[in-house]
């Protein structure tokens, strides 16, 4: 009703009150992304346990959250691309060329990484459902004409669509980095001059904030293979961010340092991404993509990858030993440790042992 859009929308103050439209400030309470992120949520359900049930179920409401971003994008005046407006990089602000600081912008990077991950994910659930090929064939036109990443002066990552970035801007949230993780538009092997571009603005934030965002940054630079600086990262969490009780110390209490930090270290051993052709999963899964020297010899059991497998690895010296993948579903599934690739097809509830190179 607010938008005259189709679909639905969360906005960053969502509760249970049932106040669902934009308030508090400019710089984060106008912001119609929320809903196109927890829809991440489904899919990753599914990408994990391969459940079509569960699929067909929720797949009407990351569609209809697609529809609502649909609407709500305009062409950009100067550039022609679609993008958000008004929006805003949550709880951060920039300095325009007249001096005057603003939240409200068009086409904050973030909701672009977080439009491109769920059209992404809608064209492939519809995929694998077998239905709605025009719809998916108009979520990849949209896309494609969605405002890329642009890199600013500095050779950092712009936050905003216009070169507004503070190298001395050392602000919590590092919104701009959502293609990294947790989505998976960004890779260092996939589009190398972006991921250069991570790291200078991640450079820029530095590594120690409050609870939450030191978790995430942890996160970051596992996925940009850097684990020694992702456990640095991590003893900052642990030693400055944790109360004694083992809490998020973000005052009072906030969950996400928690769960933040464990999945930053399991990213260290165990990085997944899925893709589909005629509706078939394939897994590509990476083992020790970030694996830190402080880490050289060890083990790990237990950790689920995308694609529906299970993984234990092995490793000494810093080098892996062996890695054993359980298939729950029987996809296809491609591994790589380094430079090595795998090409391997595990039959449901099958083990393959991966030994030497």
């Amino acid at each position: 009703i607010h938008y005259g859009a189709r679909g639905w929308v969360l906005h960053h103050n969502t509760d249970i009150w049932l106040a669902t439209q934009p308030i508090n400030a400019g710089n984060h309470g106008l912001w119609p992304t929320g809903a196109a992120w927890m829809c991440q949520h489904l899919w990753w359900h599914y990408e994990f346990g391969g459940d079509l049930d569960f699929l067909r179920c929720v797949y009407p409401i990351m569609k209809e959250a697609a529809l609502f971003l649909m609407d709500i994008l305009v062409p950009h005046p100067e550039k022609g691309w679609l993008v958000t407006c008004p929006s805003a990089s949550p709880e951060n602000s920039f300095k325009s060329p007249d001096g005057e600081r603003s939240g409200l912008s068009a086409g904050p990077a973030m909701d672009m990484q977080i439009a491109h991950d769920l059209f992404t994910n809608c064209i492939a659930a519809a995929e694998a459902l077998g239905e709605d090929e025009d719809f998916r064939a108009e979520l990849a036109d949209v896309r494609s004409r969605l405002a890329p990443p642009q890199i600013g002066r500095y050779g950092q990552l712009q936050e905003w669509l216009e070169d507004w970035d503070d190298p001395e801007d050392t602000h919590r949230h590092i919104s701009h980095a959502f293609g990294l993780h947790p989505g998976r538009q960004f890779t260092v092997r996939g589009t190398p001059t972006i991921a250069e571009a991570l790291r200078v603005m991640l450079d820029h934030r530095g590594d120690r904030s409050t609870g939450w965002s030191t978790a995430w940054k942890v996160n970051c630079w596992a996925r940009l293979e850097d684990g020694d600086r992702a456990h640095k990262i991590l003893l900052d969490l642990l030693s400055t961010c944790i109360y004694p009780n083992m809490f998020d110390a973000h005052p009072p209490f906030q969950i996400d340092g928690n769960f933040g930090g464990t999945s930053g270290i399991a990213e260290m051993f165990v990085q997944s991404r899925t893709r589909f052709s005629r509706g078939q999963m394939t897994a590509e899964i990476e083992l020790l993509p970030a694996l830190p020297k402080a880490f050289a010899t060890g083990s790990v059991t237990g950790l689920r990858a995308k694609g529906g497998f299970d993984v234990d690895i092995e490793w000494a010296d810093g080098k892996r030993v062996a890695a054993t993948i359980r298939s729950r579903l029987g996809n296809a599934c491609r591994l790589r440790y380094g430079d090595v690739i795998r090409e391997v097809r595990i039959e449901k509830d099958g083990t393959f042992r991966w030994d030497g190179r």
